[in-house]
């Protein structure tokens, strides 16, 4: 890894693990850069999860952040763009590594055959979607922000984003894939990307509950949902007809069109979040999460693994590394930090089908694609 340390100058584990009871417990402790994966975090993810499916004194796996402040407030922001940056530039072959090993991992989460427990508590975003969607319980609280916000820095929302997202209700996924869009506890569970929610005040009780549980008793996970669970007051996502109406439209022009032609407050400011993000990749985030809608997650993340090749080596673009919209959108979000990415094309009319394609077309045969063990 050649990214610059965020963490103390103590040699501190990335992921801290352990078994208490009949629960392996894992912490992602990387609080400065808010748990933002590394490649040997997701190495040290998959070696313990692994381990754990075959270890008899493990009946069930949680994981959660360490913030700032201690545990939970920072679930984990993503996957660490600097170091897709850095490496992009340099041809460093960790960055293919790290989509790969991710997206094995992610597979690994969502077929896990014990009981999986995410607590999604403060930020989730990106890559800490792809280790919390597959859990069988995905736990918010009033402090959680989610999104998938990719669109942002000229990429698409992987990490199984075309699976989970597109099965949304109506067309929220495409929604929040397009926009990027943060949501709330409420908002998640409304929209089916959370199962239950616990109070802040609640989370160390309700983890250490975890760890006196007997697993092997019927209902035990249900009597401790019951237990720590709480009604959510948020509101609904209240827009879900406008989403419905102006996000079934066939092209990313038309969705576009349709809002600004809505007079609304909240169809102003989502076409204007729209006009903000990069035109090419939206145009390949609606076809991604479009044919994501009727594929399984195996296919799904063979798909991506394409997808991100391309986003970094766009030849059939004919531009180079560096001259990739990823690139560009990371220079602006987090190297320069001038928020004022210089996409191409500029704007989201000028996006011809000939650009989107090559996206799907995968650089290996199905015999040789990295992902081709995935079932």
């Amino acid at each position: 890894m050649t990214t610059t340390p965020t963490l103390p100058t103590q040699d501190v584990p990335e992921v801290l693990t352990e078994v208490h009871g009949q629960v392996g417990l894992i912490t992602l402790n990387r609080p400065r850069a808010l748990n933002a994966l590394s490649l040997a975090m997701i190495r040290s993810l998959t070696k313990c999860l692994l381990t754990w499916r075959s270890d008899k004194r493990v009946k069930a796996v949680a994981i959660r952040g360490n913030g700032k402040s201690g545990p939970f407030s920072a679930f984990c922001a993503g996957g660490d763009i600097r170091f897709f940056h850095q490496a992009a530039l340099l041809g460093n072959q960790e960055l293919e590594d790290f989509f790969t090993e991710e997206y094995i991992l992610n597979h690994l989460i969502h077929g896990y055959p014990k009981p999986y427990i995410a607590f999604m508590d403060g930020i989730v975003m990106g890559g800490g979607m792809g280790i919390s969607q597959g859990a069988q319980t995905r736990i918010v609280t009033e402090r959680t922000r989610m999104a998938m916000p990719e669109t942002n820095i000229g990429l698409f929302p992987d990490v199984g984003g075309g699976f989970f997202l597109s099965r949304c209700p109506g067309r929220s996924g495409e929604w929040l894939a397009l926009t990027g869009e943060t949501i709330g506890s409420g908002n998640a569970l409304e929209l089916g990307l959370a199962d239950t929610c616990f109070e802040v005040a609640q989370l160390a009780s309700a983890w250490d509950a975890l760890t006196s549980l007997d697993f092997e008793r019927v209902g035990a996970v249900e009597q401790w949902l019951a237990l720590f669970a709480k009604p959510d007051a948020e509101n609904p996502v209240t827009a879900a007809e406008q989403i419905d109406r102006h996000f079934s439209r066939d092209s990313v022009s038309a969705i576009v069109h349709s809002l600004e032609a809505d007079q609304s407050s909240w169809a102003q400011h989502t076409a204007h979040t729209l006009r903000r993000r990069s035109p090419l990749m939206l145009h390949v985030v609606l076809a991604q999460i479009r044919r994501g809608r009727h594929m399984t997650l195996a296919d799904n993340l063979r798909m991506e693994r394409d997808m991100v090749h391309h986003c970094f080596h766009p030849s059939h673009l004919h531009r180079s590394e560096s001259q990739s919209e990823t690139i560009e959108g990371i220079r602006a979000l987090a190297i320069d930090k001038d928020n004022a990415p210089l996409w191409n094309p500029s704007r989201i009319e000028e996006v011809r089908s000939p650009m989107v394609a090559p996206f799907f077309q995968s650089p290996w045969t199905p015999q040789t694609h990295p992902l081709r063990d995935l079932s």
